[in-house]
């Protein structure tokens, strides 16, 4: 074989998708063939009340993730809920998305948006279930080489989040710790039918729930005990795919997980003690919307777990910027705020995905059809809501890529 035609072939194996299974490497997430991937992507929520991917009353699947593709991202966080599951293994199997539109809306708009949902999207039938609408959006994600990563929003399903949902803490009125872990088992291995998926995180924003309820601390020690056993269950369930662990006080702060601090009674977290190290990576969140100064937010956001990007760190892990946002309605896009992490999250050559995609919510705290001013898609999903903040987001993008 001459060189050049050798060259190609090795070009086209490299770039082949979706070269998996991925696993993390020090401070970074490679793919099968060993190149270094960064997460570039957006969340779209499922895990609200309907409990299926928002949007597929006003565009098709494939539109949708075509709009995603079109800003080069790679990766969607797609929400969902546990109830989904207790739904399947305690209450007689996964709800029709046809009758969880009924049960979330009503029976007479629970209909209607059913039937736009059907127009939009005509492979759906009424014996499509709500697992199924996931199947539908990851195989499309998929066809257009766009990976997924799973996130356990809530429990019960519903908007998140605050202190007092029910959802804040293990234990907590929705939150049985073990129908947690068995909905992230199921969904870990479900998920192995998924070519695209890469990685889970396991709860999203943790936080101290504002009336005493659970019977289990808020800190860092029953942090350690409760994800740890889920870890360990879900690695189990499909040791391919890379978990990620989020922080306490609505995943603010990971503070002494990079330098292995004291998580009290003397414990610490220490990666090398994990079978599955090269599968483990932390997620922050931030929404500091009112910032003055870059300079305190690149030294929060580093204080509370980014220096775990740094060789000096006793665990050295990826850490992936889960969750940032801002209004798409004013001139946010151009604050101190979104422009200094636009700056140094591409510069840290860490991995991010921006809240939200969503244009509206079917229903959201009550509100049918709430308009989602924070979303890059207009409310009826159909384009960009606004063309400076997405030309903001793409130069972030660009400077991720590169």
């Amino acid at each position: 074989m001459r060189l050049p035609t050798l060259l190609l072939s090795i070009a086209a194996l490299t770039a082949a998708f979706p070269n998996t299974p991925f696993k993390t490497s020090k401070r970074n997430v490679v793919d099968s063939t060993g190149a270094n991937f960064t997460y570039i992507g957006v969340n779209w929520p499922g895990a609200a009340d309907v409990m299926i991917p928002e949007g597929l009353q006003y565009q098709s699947i494939a539109s949708i993730v075509s709009k995603i593709k079109s800003l080069k991202m790679n990766v969607v966080r797609l929400t969902f809920a546990i109830e989904m599951i207790d739904d399947i293994k305690d209450n007689g199997g996964d709800v029709t998305i046809q009758k969880a539109f009924t049960k979330a809306l009503g029976a007479s708009k629970g209909e209607t948006v059913w039937q736009q949902v059907v127009k939009n999207n005509p492979g759906f039938n009424t014996s499509t279930t709500r697992i199924q609408a996931f199947d539908a959006v990851a195989a499309e994600l998929a066809k257009q080489e766009i990976y997924v990563h799973l996130d356990n929003h809530m429990s019960k399903g519903a908007w998140c989040c605050g202190g007092g949902d029910g959802n804040t803490w293990f234990g907590d009125t929705y939150f049985n710790a073990d129908k947690w872990k068995r909905g992230l088992q199921y969904m870990a291995d479900h998920g192995k039918q998924w070519p695209n998926l890469i990685s889970i995180g396991l709860r999203n924003e943790l936080r101290k729930p504002d009336k005493a309820g659970s019977s289990l601390a808020y800190n860092w020690q029953t942090w350690y005990t409760q994800v740890t056993s889920a870890a360990d269950l879900v690695n189990a369930a499909n040791p391919d795919i890379i978990l990620f662990l989020s922080g306490l006080d609505y995943d603010t702060t990971l503070s002494p997980i990079p330098g292995a601090g004291d998580l009290g009674g003397g414990k610490k977290f220490q990666l090398s003690s994990f079978k599955y190290a090269n599968k483990l990576a932390l997620e922050l969140h931030n929404y500091q919307n009112s910032a003055t100064s870059c300079d305190s937010m690149k030294s929060g956001l580093y204080n509370n777990g980014f220096k775990a990007l740094d060789a000096s760190a006793a665990n050295q892990m990826p850490v992936i910027l889960t969750e940032f946002g801002f209004s798409q309605t004013d001139s946010s896009y151009n604050g101190v705020y979104a422009s200094c992490l636009r700056k140094i999250i591409p510069e840290w050559d860490a991995g991010w995905t921006v809240w939200v995609l969503a244009g509206s919510y079917y229903i959201r705290s009550g509100t049918q059809d709430f308009e989602e001013a924070w979303g890059l898609l207009k409310h009826d999903w159909s384009g960009w809501r606004s063309s400076a903040a997405i030309a903001g987001l793409q130069a972030m993008i660009d400077a991720s890529l590169k």
